[in-house]
C-alpha cells in the first residue's frame, strides 16, 4: 500500500500535535491555546540589506519603517568594520537588529583544528556584536557541503558539536544573545537538515543560549509539514527565514507555491513574536515586488 506521507501528516497533524512535542512542557502549554490561534504572536518583518530598493542604507531604512518593516538582519561577513555604520543608520529608527546571518570563517565539523579555532573565534566576535545590538542571535551552519574534510556524520560528530556550541551559547548568554542553529537543504549540507533535528540537539544541550530556525525555503525540500517543523521546535526557534518556494526569490514571484499559511499556523500555535526575515533573491522591480510581498505575506498571516 502506497501512503502519500505529506497528506498523511498534514492531515494528522493537528491530533498528533501533542505526541510530537512530547515532554516539552512549553511547547505543550503553547499547543492548550491553538483554538485561539493569537495570543502574543505577531508577525515580525525583517529584511537583510539587499532587500528592500534604494542605494543608501538611509533609503533602505525609509522605505522598510514607511512599510512597516520592523527588523533588519545584517550579513555577519562585514559587520564588524560596519558597526558604527549601522548604529548611526539605526538610530532612532523603528527598526532594530533581528538576527545576524553568519558571516564567520571556518567551520565548526572540519577535522583540522586551526579551522574549528578560526570558526570559534569568528564567532565569538559577531556574538559580542549581536549583544551590542540587541540581536536575537547569531546564525550558524555545522558545513556546507562544499566544506572538506569534514567529521563524518557520526554519534561522535553529534557529541562533539553539542559541546563546542553548548559553549558558544554559555558565551552567548553573557552577551544577553544566542546562537541560531540553520538547517538546510541536502544540496547544500550534508548535516542538519531539518528543524526538529536542529531543535533535538537544542534538547541535549539545554542551554538558552543555544537556539534553531527555519527557512521556508529549505523547509520547501526537507520537511512533510512546515507546521509541524516549527511546533518540534517549539521555543527553542528564534528565527525564520522566508523566500519564494521554487526560485528563492521574492514570496509571491513563484504564484501559488507560495503559500506560507500552514507554517504561520504552526507559528501562531507557539505564539511566536520573533522575526520572520526575508532572505530571497528578486526577479522584478523591487519598489514592485517587494510591497506586494509585504502584502502577501501579511494577507496569509491573517488567514491562517
Amino acid at each position: 500500500m502506497t501512503i502519500d506521507r505529506r497528506k498523511f501528516i498534514k492531515t494528522t497533524i493537528a491530533g498528533t500535535a501533542a505526541l510530537a512535542i512530547g515532554g516539552c512542557n512549553s511547547v505543550a502549554s503553547a499547543g492548550s491555546k491553538n483554538d485561539k490561534t493569537s495570543g502574543s504572536a505577531k508577525l515580525n518583518i525583517s529584511f537583510q540589506e539587499g532587500t528592500a530598493p534604494g542605494t543608501t542604507l538611509k533609503e533602505k531604512f525609509d522605505f522598510m519603517e514607511a512599510h512597516g518593516v520592523v527588523g533588519f538582519e545584517p550579513h555577519g561577513k562585514h559587520l564588524i568594520s560596519r558597526k558604527q555604520e549601522f548604529k548611526d543608520a539605526l538610530r532612532g529608527r523603528n527598526i532594530k537588529v533581528s538576527a545576524i546571518c553568519a558571516g564567520f570563517d571556518g567551520f565548526i565539523l572540519s577535522t583540522d583544528p586551526e579551522i574549528r579555532k578560526k570558526c570559534r573565534d569568528t564567532m565569538a566576535e559577531l556574538i559580542i556584536a549581536a549583544g551590542e545590538f540587541g540581536s536575537t542571535g547569531v546564525i550558524i551552519v555545522p558545513a556546507f557541503n562544499n566544506q572538506v574534510p569534514a567529521m563524518p556524520h557520526t554519534q561522535q560528530t553529534r557529541d562533539f558539536l553539542c559541546e563546542q556550541f553548548d559553549e558558544m551559547g554559555t558565551f552567548a548568554q553573557q552577551h544577553a544573545t544566542t546562537v541560531i542553529l540553520e538547517p538546510l537543504n541536502r544540496k547544500e549540507a550534508f548535516y542538519l537538515r531539518q528543524v526538529g533535528d536542529a531543535a533535538s540537539i537544542c534538547r541535549d544541550i539545554n542551554n538558552a543560549g543555544v537556539k534553531c530556525m527555519g527557512d521556508f525555503w529549505h523547509m520547501t525540500w526537507e520537511e512533510n509539514s512546515d507546521m509541524g517543523a516549527f511546533i518540534s521546535a517549539g521555543d527553542h526557534l528564534q528565527h525564520v527565514h522566508v523566500a519564494s518556494r521554487k526560485r528563492r526569490s521574492m514570496p509571491g514571484e513563484d504564484g501559488e507555491a507560495d503559500n506560507y499559511m500552514n507554517g504561520f499556523k504552526g507559528l501562531k500555535m507557539l505564539e511566536y513574536d520573533k522575526y520572520v526575515s526575508f532572505e530571497c533573491g528578486c526577479q522584478g522591480e523591487r519598489e514592485v515586488v517587494v510591497p506586494a510581498a509585504l502584502e502577501l505575506l501579511r494577507r496569509q498571516w491573517v488567514e491562517a
